[in-house]
């Protein structure tokens, strides 16, 4: 069986399309080389995993490499000081001896003596046995030995973790008197500075920085449009599909941002379940096929989106702040000292572009947009409703009848909110439209909402159904000499998308405006304009 794309546990090169990281596994490397202590931080299946395992494998042609999953310790493991450091003197020894085919009578001797003190029957051994012992075995070894600890979540509500840390900042602070790991690595999700949210309150008090040692980890993880034109090319070398690299790496770059898990999903999508709805792969790995494989994508549930649901539902501010960034238009400055801001990043749900806050890629916003417009509540407003009994009329021939579309909408909205002010109109108009286009395009096609364009006056939404674009732009009215500028300007956007027809839905807050449909020719591009 040939190469595939993987999505679930470890990717490796011999069996999964995936893209060389050898680059940034050498700039990991240095800081091991460099003796640092650190932590890598990213989302769920972000390739930490990965990482590590490939990290490990280039170091054990120099150090002795101990790499552990808490995932693997139960809750019981963690549940005081004794038990932990019993567990983790097990865990250590097995893969220290392991990877040490052979070791001289010193090292063997003073790794026996630990096991033997780590004996379930010996109630006394605490973290500080523990990590003398390890300074004992770093010191007898022939090699320096390299720590790394992946799923460090998996301990972080646990107050022994945070011992742990600190013995293991004592043990830094203290090696250039007593031995100690040559590089001691931790890899999660949550930033070590965040772990007193997961600590009960009643234990906050014995929080105290235990990782300020660790050097700061900056190396870029998300794949880049050449890595994934790198990866591409290699799965074309053995299917011969005839596809556009350059525009597919292009394509799904666009889509996540480089996010390891979205890109992969993608391409495994494609080459496993869109493949079944076309005569060939070269049909599959067209703009038509990505555009497939994202709708099904979204449609889905894979732990990543479970994942990233769950965190909306447990932190309320964190929510709120989305639907802010969503739906209104308005700019939030990024300043990492914001609660809900810093859990977005280190969650995976935002970036940080030119000192603001942007959803970090568009599978992410527009699974979020599906995510509130559906909510149950939503599903319950009249302009919903009112989309769910018009929308057998908007599909002419397959295709979307946009301006149709457009016409029952004004209708709609007058009739439902037309009284309402100007507040309404700026903070709620463009939702209500996305809501009222959701079950017309529902599972069908995709939308997206164009992050060069949206601000608190204008925003572009990017319709793809059956193949076909449409370019819709949401805005607030703001005079005929802004008004026009927005027709050039999308224009502009119209020859980017090669299509020769776009949409402008203005809301207005004149209470002498006209209300209704009308068509115009601009610069040979015919535009829809719609007024509420």
């Amino acid at each position: 069986m040939g190469r595939v794309f993987n999505t679930t546990g470890v990717c490796i090169p011999e069996k999964h399309y995936m893209v060389n990281i050898n680059g940034r596994l050498q700039q990991i490397r240095e800081l091991v080389d460099a003796g640092k202590y650190f932590t890598i931080n990213r989302a769920r299946q972000y390739g930490k995993t990965t990482t590590l395992r490939a990290l490990a494998e280039i170091l054990r042609d120099e150090y002795y490499v101990v790499l552990l999953d808490f995932q693997t310790f139960d809750n019981e493991k963690f549940s005081n000081g004794n038990v932990f450091s019993v567990a983790f003197a097990g865990s250590f020894l097995r893969v220290l001896r392991r990877n040490c085919k052979t070791m001289n009578n010193e090292m063997a001797s003073v790794i026996d003596e630990m096991r033997k003190d780590a004996d379930y029957a010996n109630r006394y051994f605490s973290l500080k046995e523990l990590f003398e012992g390890l300074s004992d075995i770093c010191e007898a070894a022939d090699r320096k030995i390299v720590l790394m600890i992946d799923e460090v979540d998996s301990a972080a509500n646990n107050q022994v973790f945070i011992d742990f840390l600190a013995q293991l900042r004592a043990q830094y602070l203290d090696r250039e008197f007593y031995p100690g790991f040559q590089s001691v690595i931790l890899a999660g999700v949550y930033d070590i500075k965040n772990l007193k949210r997961k600590l009960r309150p009643e234990e906050g008090h014995r929080y105290n920085s235990p990782w300020n040692i660790a050097a700061d980890f900056s190396i870029e993880m998300s794949f880049s449009e050449s890595e994934i034109a790198g990866m591409l090319q290699e799965y074309e070398s053995d299917h011969r599909t005839g596809m556009n690299i350059s525009k597919m790496s292009e394509l799904l770059y666009a889509y996540t941002a480089g996010y390891p898990f979205l890109v992969s999903r993608i391409c495994q999508l494609m080459d496993e379940r869109v493949r079944d709805e076309y005569e060939n792969l070269k049909l599959v790995w067209t703009e038509n096929g990505f555009n497939e494989a994202v709708r099904i994508l979204l449609a889905e549930k894979n732990p990543l989106f479970e994942s990233l649901v769950g965190k909306i539902c447990d932190y309320p501010e964190l929510s709120v702040m989305l639907k802010t960034l969503l739906f209104t238009g308005r700019n939030i400055a990024y300043n990492p000292d914001e609660t809900s801001i810093d859990m977005a990043q280190m969650f995976g749900f935002i970036k940080n572009q030119n000192g603001n806050v942007v959803i970090a890629n568009r599978i992410f916003e527009t699974r979020l947009y599906n995510y509130y417009l559906t909510e149950a509540k939503m599903q319950q407003t009249e302009i919903y409703k009112a989309a769910l009994q018009d929308k057998s009329q908007f599909i002419v021939n397959g295709y979307l009848d946009m301006e149709r579309i457009l016409e029952r909408f004004v209708v709609h909205f007058q009739d439902i909110y037309g009284e309402s002010d100007e507040k309404f109109l700026e903070e709620q108009g463009r939702k209500f439209f996305l809501l009222y286009l959701k079950p017309i395009i529902n599972w069908t096609g995709n939308y997206y909402i164009e992050s060069r364009t949206r601000d608190l006056r204008r925003t572009d939404v990017i319709v793809d159904y059956h193949g076909r674009q449409y370019i819709i732009e949401l805005k607030i009215w703001h005079g005929d000499e802004y008004n026009k500028r927005g027709e050039q300007q999308l224009v502009g956007y119209l020859e980017d998308y090669h299509v020769d027809k776009g949409y402008i839905l203005s809301f207005n807050f004149n209470r002498k405006k006209q209300s209704g449909i009308r068509k115009i020719i601009v610069n040979e591009k015919t535009i829809v304009e719609a007024v509420v």
